[in-house]
């Protein structure tokens, strides 16, 4: 699944964590030296509002700091590993994680423009206003501007990621393939090299780039939510707390994400087995179109009935799950403004402030409840996952995972 596109070499994924700590502590204890260096300046006051927040001289350090780093990783693999795939591979990667920090820097210029926007509304609403149209015109042209930012991002990154995902498949496909006579005895082998690599290659479109994207977003939301805590005193039952917004973002994700994680634990293995079943008894029918002995109504009858054996079962398990999940994510929906209930009766923060807060602590809470959103997904993920394994079994010539040996 991955030594097909990515660099076949041991060391490769522990030089891609290994590097990236390396350049974030280096950006991060240097970063104002670096600029002093070029003659930017990183420290900002105020958050910059329009599209003047992308050109800061602490993106344009970025830029030229991401692409350096990059620059040199990939050379490095280029010269001790190259690879057919390894523009795609790693630049493409690359390009991926820069185009999706991209997007949320994007979500956090619109959230620098909510205070001065709603301010202006709350003012705008009162007695004797001075705000004027002009004013607000220009505050949602600004809105505009970086709409249509988000827009071509949004639009750039998924038709990279489409091409990028279908060349891993086709990596996979050729790789498979190649391996043909130590894998075609599996089970259903056929079925895993042709459907099995294309639902792999589909999720992974979907859910790698949200996977980036929510790790990309605590990065950006994080700090920003730090800062934001300060205008909140206290929280309720809890009273006064360090940092109450951005300890009770953490403690409300990390809840829902191991409540989810306990109830669907038993998902991914009904997913694959009903995989399995429904694998068996599709070759029975395709056998039956070419042999009048095969697929005879007792078998057939039998086959079925261990389809929908299982698929009672995964309705059985997904009932409580979905019952579970709901509850959390409609309890999700008014747990910002929960905890806030003390700070807007006291009237301590203005409705710009507010919905700033709320936006930042959503964006934060969502990016933590990635496996909440995403955990049927992943369990499809983990199923396909484990009928590729075998085959990484089968031509590594070693035993079969238990699963694959079991049948019910």
């Amino acid at each position: 699944m991955f030594k097909s596109f990515f660099p076949d070499s041991r060391w490769f994924w522990p030089s891609v964590i290994v590097w990236s700590i390396i350049c974030c502590g280096v950006w991060f204890e240097f970063s104002a030296a670096l600029g002093t260096m070029l003659g930017l300046s990183i420290d900002e006051k105020e958050p910059v509002i329009g599209l003047g927040h992308f050109v800061t001289d602490a993106f344009k350090l970025f830029y030229l700091y991401y692409a350096i780093s990059v620059a040199l990783f990939a050379a490095f693999w280029f010269k001790y590993q190259p690879s057919r795939w390894q523009w795609w591979s790693i630049v493409g990667s690359a390009f991926i994680l820069f185009s999706t920090y991209y997007s949320v820097q994007v979500s956090v210029a619109i959230n620098n423009w909510r205070r001065p926007f709603f301010d202006a509304v709350q003012a705008a609403l009162s007695p004797n206003s001075k705000v004027t149209t002009a004013e607000l015109y220009m505050l949602m042209l600004q809105f505009a501007e970086i709409a249509f930012v988000a827009i071509f991002i949004y639009v750039i990154t998924r038709f990279f990621v489409s091409h990028y995902i279908f060349r891993w498949r086709t990596a996979m496909n050729t790789f498979y393939t190649s391996q043909w006579p130590q894998v075609r005895n599996i089970e259903g082998a056929s079925q895993r090299v042709q459907e099995d690599t294309m639902r792999f290659a589909t999720i992974m479109e979907g859910l790698g780039v949200s996977m980036v994207e929510a790790v990309m977003t605590l990065f950006a939301f994080l700090p920003v939510l730090w800062s934001l805590s300060s205008y909140v005193s206290e929280l309720p039952v809890f009273g006064q707390i360090p940092a109450p917004l951005f300890s009770a973002a953490i403690a409300w994700s990390l809840f829902g994400t191991l409540l989810l994680a306990a109830v669907g634990i038993k998902l991914p293995g009904l997913e694959f087995k009903n995989q399995r079943v429904e694998a068996a008894y599709r070759k029975e029918l395709v056998y039956g179109e070419d042999d009048a002995a095969r697929a005879q109504p007792a078998t057939l009858s039998e086959l079925f009935a261990d389809v929908r054996k299982n698929y009672f079962r995964l309705y059985f398990h997904y009932m409580y799950f979905n019952v579970a999940r709901s509850l959390y994510l409609q309890a999700d929906n008014i747990f910002a403004y929960l905890i806030l209930v003390p700070t807007i009766a006291a009237g301590k923060i203005t409705f710009g402030l507010l919905q700033q807060i709320l936006t930042a602590f959503s964006q934060v809470s969502n990016s933590f409840q990635y496996l909440v959103n995403s955990w049927t997904t992943i369990v499809e993920l983990l199923s396909v996952y484990k009928r590729l394994t075998a085959f990484e079994a089968a031509i590594q010539h070693e035993a079969l995972p238990e699963i694959e040996r079991t049948t019910h």
